[in-house]
């Protein structure tokens, strides 16, 4: 069964400038890595007269160290800053998201879609500058039974290209090309379809399909070519999410669409099906599969439920100037 909604606050809360921030950093990266991102947070600190509580963590206690973080800025009207990439920032806004405290981003990964979509800078320092006098505004969040994506949540083939990504990101380095190159050889080894049970909206139909992608990050699909001016799910962001298919197709088709989604054009491919959606439940032949949610891959118990979560997630962003800070 889908796990139950985090029952959050409706009212965003209200920070104490006196309160230590509270920054969470995986500690996989190395020591001499963590002091540069200990400097970074430091001199912004500093800058600004305020107070900071850097906690380096272990990869496998992220997610209970983000709860601790996040109970205690609620409970100090503070608030949990996330330093790193997709699987650091998933384990914060989770942990934030339930406990209703403030969220604050320190981009460190490659794409870094959440901090480009909310206005957050993507230069480590400039954010961690940002973040000293930065308001907490609600936005949306998306569950895949209970378990939150800022960005996005897949099945099928977009799990297995993104565990072919970071085998050879820990080869070459992080980068665009190396996440390109990655995802060739995971169409290269070929993909099984999909047969799916979809209800949305008490409609139920079958459907086959390489692979199932929920997005929640109106960047992301737009730049794959999914404009949302014309788009079902132009109210992304409104209570909406977007689901993408694909039509079952074949290895060089599949490729063909790669590069259309590279170029922005993959909303006017024939094999593309996407609609949006408030509420869907998917059920796979299986009783656990592998889903993908903002880059962190987990075996799930089926069905799936994807939704628009009842409460937001209050992110800290750049005040605007008739916001107090």
């Amino acid at each position: 069964m889908p796990s139950p909604q985090p029952s959050a606050p409706a009212v965003a809360p209200t920070l104490d400038p006196a309160a230590p921030l509270i920054f969470i950093i995986n500690a996989a990266s190395g020591s001499s890595d963590g002091d540069a991102k200990r400097v970074v947070i430091e001199d912004a600190l500093r800058a600004a007269g305020r107070q900071g509580d850097v906690r380096f963590v272990r990869p496998d206690a992220l997610a209970q160290e983000a709860r601790a973080a996040a109970a205690t800025a609620l409970a100090t009207r503070s608030a949990v800053v996330a330093v790193g990439g997709d699987g650091t920032i998933n384990a914060v806004a989770q942990a934030a998201h339930a406990a209703g405290c403030a969220m604050g981003v320190v981009p460190l990964g490659t794409f870094n879609y959440v901090a480009r979509t909310h206005g957050i800078p993507t230069e480590p320092a400039e954010a961690a500058q940002m973040l000293m006098h930065a308001v907490p505004v609600p936005v949306q969040v998306g569950t895949v039974n209970g378990h939150v994506f800022l960005v996005n949540a897949s099945l099928g083939l977009y799990p297995a290209l993104l565990e072919d990504r970071e085998t050879y990101k820990a080869r070459f380095g992080r980068s665009r090309w190396v996440a390109m190159g990655a995802a060739c050889m995971t169409l290269l080894r070929g993909h099984r379809q999909l047969r799916l049970l979809i209800d949305e909206g008490g409609v139920v139909r079958e459907v086959r399909t390489p692979t199932l992608f929920v997005g929640n990050n109106r960047l992301q699909l737009e730049q794959v070519g999914l404009h949302l001016s014309t788009h079902p799910a132009r109210t992304l962001d409104n209570g909406r999410i977007a689901a993408v298919m694909l039509k079952p197709i074949g290895t060089p088709t599949m490729a063909w669409l790669m590069l259309r989604g590279a170029m922005g054009s993959l909303g006017e491919a024939d094999s593309v099906e996407s609609f949006a959606f408030q509420r869907m439940v998917v059920q796979p032949r299986l009783r656990k599969i592998k889903v993908a949610f903002d880059g962190e891959i987990a075996r799930m118990r089926t069905p799936l439920e994807f939704r628009v979560a009842a409460q937001p997630l209050y992110l800290l962003k750049p005040s605007l100037p008739s916001q107090s800070t």
